[in-house]
């Protein structure tokens, strides 16, 4: 749980900035974020988060 709201959080960063940069309109935003919610509730949400908690797990383990 916590890593999703990592990811949720760093993501939603991700986008404040790439729309005040001007890169990122708010029809693309609004498309990405429909996505990932309907993403979300589809059979492949599991895999997903299995796949980015592996992820986490990974970096975690590596010594700077």
């Amino acid at each position: 749980m916590a890593i999703s709201l990592s990811a949720v959080f760093l993501l939603a960063i991700i986008l404040v900035v790439l729309n005040r940069s001007g890169r990122l309109r708010i029809g693309p935003a609004v498309a990405a974020v429909l996505f990932g919610f309907f993403l979300a509730s589809t059979g492949m949400a599991p895999a997903i988060n299995r796949v980015l908690n592996a992820v986490a797990d990974t970096v975690g383990q590596i010594n700077f």
